[in-house]
């Protein structure tokens, strides 16, 4: 890979800049068309420039098939560094811009879709008031993006954080996740005074690949986590399907107290076996690719959104 850098920083005949970014773009989207149209170029312009890319660093960096174009290993690579060298760009072009008009570009984000639904992006009109030239992309899919290979700016998730990411901690407490089931569902089976009534009961199965053996009833015992096996009718992908599945009677939930508290208030679910929760969830934090320079508008937009994620968990007990 440095044998490729060092050949990409000394030929000049490609306009290095636009072609990175044409290739970061086609990189993101896995598409050619896609980010020819997102660009503003013919397709065939797009496809040239990566082409001349590829020639000018003397590697293969994307494969194309007729249905999809995906990073080779070397374009992987390649892809990182572009995203840190264009970042430096655009940091380096805005360092002496101070208004929030002055602040422009796409945000691309991930977030749980509930989160996006319920807490951000009722209040996005308020964040284009002050930084009208910013446009933002909320993935909210409920699976854990790759930040990095799907060129995200950031996202918001609990877990460890892995290699190459950094993050703003939002340090107000853990998430009480919480056992619960629908009015319906305890008329029909009883409300389970303890673990062995659970053989008598039904579990809302989540699992974010289809296919995939799903979690059992999570609890934490004092000293760590334990699973039992329970009958199910219906696994679900998503979290608004796992919500929904719960409040129809299909089975029990194990979701954090935070996305299902409303239910809670009006009764259209109930908290069961308080004893037995499983451990609490890892405090939410932003996290976003590891570089020299965070773009001002990713940096503005963290500034702003951290406030209202504050609100919106410390209220998770309420």
């Amino acid at each position: 890979m440095f044998v490729i850098a060092e050949q990409f920083q000394r030929r000049t005949s490609v306009d290095r800049y636009a072609a990175m970014r044409v290739f970061v773009k086609v990189a993101e989207l896995r598409s050619f068309t896609q980010a020819a149209a997102q660009l503003g170029l013919p397709k065939a312009t797009a496809t040239t420039t990566v082409q001349d890319l590829e020639a000018l660093v003397q590697a293969k960096l994307l494969n194309r098939t007729t249905r999809k174009v995906e990073l080779t290993p070397d374009g992987l690579s390649f892809f990182e560094r572009c995203k840190d060298v264009l970042s430096d760009i655009e940091e380096m072009e805005s360092m002496f811009q101070t208004g929030s008009a002055e602040i422009r570009g796409k945000i691309r984000i991930d977030m749980a879709s509930s989160l996006a639904r319920d807490v951000v992006i009722p209040q996005l009109p308020k964040f284009f008031e002050m930084y009208p030239e910013v446009e933002v992309e909320i993935i909210g899919v409920d699976r854990r993006v790759d930040l990095i290979r799907e060129g995200v700016d950031c996202t918001i998730r609990g877990g460890p954080l892995e290699p190459g990411l950094s993050a703003v901690e939002l340090d107000w407490g853990e998430v009480t996740i919480v056992n619960a089931a629908s009015p319906v569902y305890l008329k029909k089976y009883g409300r389970p005074k303890d673990l062995d009534d659970l053989k008598n009961h039904r579990l809302v199965h989540y699992a974010t690949v289809m296919g995939e053996v799903p979690d059992g009833f999570e609890y934490f015992d004092g000293e760590r986590s334990r699973q039992i096996k329970m009958k199910s009718v219906i696994t679900v992908a998503t979290i608004d399907a796992y919500k929904a599945a719960a409040l129809a009677g299909l089975g029990i939930c194990q979701n954090p107290r935070i996305g299902i508290r409303e239910y809670l208030r009006r009764g259209q679910l109930v908290e069961v076996l308080p004893k037995f929760r499983p451990a609490p969830g890892r405090n939410a934090r932003i996290v976003y690719p590891q570089r020299r320079f965070l773009a001002k508008r990713v940096r503005a937009f963290i500034e702003w959104v951290t406030p209202i994620l504050r609100a919106y968990f410390e209220g998770q007990d309420a």
